[in-house]
């Protein structure tokens, strides 16, 4: 039996699992859920003897049901290869009393392509599943780090065409050089005069436009997207959780049974989820910790049930954090309140005429085991600073802001359970915040000297995907107004 998906806003149509990767975004404008979570199939006590892609064939195998189990291998031994510059794909490294969870060493350094290498092959099965003859448009907005990770992946794959939103000053300069460099045929990386709200918000507008999708049908395109409203990026990142406790069942730091905690530098809220849904499908996951900087609507909304993204947006040094519309929220909410489609239409629709809603005590209930903390800009330099000086290990500024949260608010409570920390990006794509934070006397360097410093001071090695871009031409530079997003996908299309 396959296992169905279904909107978020309306239960009563359902498609399996390649058609939710294929089309991205409900018709409606709710993101697919599965009707139900299946069971890991096999023992915990096996995932501490099993590599990872083996382990993401015992995940994506539960929620991709359509797709056999030859295809399935295919996509995953085609992503998690030597792309990654370690054989274990997603190391779990011991500094302290936590354990993070490093999820950069793909080939654009930022846990966004732990799922964006898979989604292209998942796409393209899809598209031949279903008989899909129409080139397929990616479109997504970025606020840094699934742009370049999404152009990486879909950059001259045969049939699909990608183009990517961003906040033209809102993402560190080497995010932009990593983006506006990038090579491709089939690629177009554009910067929106707004923020990534703006840029988010935007991309949805198109995708819910009747009349652009059958201007584009008519002209041989179809709309998805490389963000993680897409259900084919959320599922490969449940993986990593189960890989997580299976590193820890084979370090001896838990026995087959013990939970873990999950600590999650969130923004747009498909990264903790993924936590979730691992927990759903058997792995013993204990609190749900979601990180939040100085733009800390998701902390406000555990503390009090109200969201509320009317208040000022906050630049910071951990920008794809910078984010005051959590899309993937919707799907928590859908399951908090017993997957009654109704309900969260109301309250998405609530979210985008006053741009808050409330939730009942009923769902708070249903959401108990998620925490929510956040870090300042102060907090967040100290902690890269603190965990540098005691044990040598550099973080980036996301992973600083969850490190900093749990030492914060939550160590001192959470006993002898381990604590994974995701550690969403290598410092070297953050590296004048990162070494400011460290000394001060760094502040005055240029980026790619702080590159190499830190090569020095951390002792590893820098990554290729910096290397590469040391010297690299801009190749996209196109920057428009909030308002001019359509006109811009059409212009590219029409080359």
């Amino acid at each position: 039996m396959n296992l169905m998906y279904s909107s978020t806003r309306n239960a009563e149509k359902q498609v399996t699992a390649s058609q939710a990767v294929l089309k991205g975004l409900a018709d409606d404008g709710g993101l697919f859920v599965p009707e139900h979570f299946p069971k890991l199939a096999i023992s915990l006590d096996s995932l501490a003897g099993i590599s990872y892609q083996e382990t993401a064939y015992e995940v994506m195998k539960l929620f991709l049901t359509d797709y056999t189990e030859e295809e399935l291998k295919y996509c995953i031994g085609q992503a998690y290869d030597d792309k990654f510059d370690t054989k274990e794909i997603a190391p779990l490294r011991e500094a302290g009393d936590a354990y993070y969870l490093e999820l950069f060493h793909g080939a654009t350094i930022a846990f966004k392509d732990m799922a964006l290498s898979i989604l292209p092959y998942l796409m393209t099965t899809a598209a031949k599943k279903n008989h899909e003859t129409r080139e397929i448009v990616i479109l997504t907005a970025t606020s840094g780090d699934t742009g370049k990770a999404a152009l990486a992946g879909f950059a001259d794959v045969p049939g699909t065409r990608i183009i990517v939103f961003y906040p033209k000053n809102g993402v560190s300069a080497i995010q932009e050089k990593q983006m506006v460099t990038q090579k491709g045929a089939n690629t177009c990386v554009i910067g929106i005069r707004g923020n990534f709200d703006d840029a988010q918000s935007g991309v949805k507008r198109l995708f819910s436009d009747k009349q652009l999708e059958e201007e584009l049908t008519q002209e041989g395109f179809c709309f998805s997207s490389a963000n993680s409203i897409n259900i084919g990026r959320l599922v490969p990142q449940i993986v990593y959780y189960a890989y997580a406790y299976g590193c820890l069942l084979k370090a001896g730091r838990i026995t087959a049974g013990d939970p873990m905690n999950v600590v999650v530098p969130t923004g747009n809220f498909g990264n903790i989820l993924a936590a979730f849904y691992a927990k759903k499908i058997g792995i013993p996951v204990g609190r749900l910790i979601c990180a939040s900087n100085e733009n800390k609507v998701l902390y406000d909304f555990f503390q009090t049930g109200a969201y509320d993204r009317n208040r000022p947006f906050v630049l910071t040094s951990s920008p794809s954090m910078d984010i005051l519309i959590s899309s993937n929220l919707e799907r928590l909410l859908y399951h908090a309140c017993g997957g009654d489609a109704r309900m969260n239409a109301k309250l998405m629709q609530e979210l985008s005429t006053a741009g808050r809603y409330t939730v009942p005590e009923s769902m708070r209930d249903a959401m108990q085991d998620f925490s929510g903390g956040y870090a300042t800009e102060e907090e967040t330099f100290a902690e890269i600073r603190r965990v540098y000086e005691q044990y040598g290990y550099v973080l980036d500024t996301h992973t600083a802001v969850a490190s900093s949260v749990y030492h914060k608010d939550f160590s001192e409570t959470c006993g002898n359970v381990p604590a994974v920390i995701a550690s969403t990006a290598s410092p070297y794509k953050f590296a004048r915040s990162v070494m400011s934070a460290i000394d001060e006397k760094y502040h005055s360097m240029g980026d790619f000297e702080l590159i190499d410093e830190l090569h020095r001071i951390a002792g590893t090695q820098i990554p290729r995907a910096i290397e590469e871009i040391r010297n690299a031409p801009v190749l996209h530079d196109t920057v428009i107004g909030k308002d001019e997003m359509e006109q811009a996908v059409k212009h590219f299309l029409a080359r």
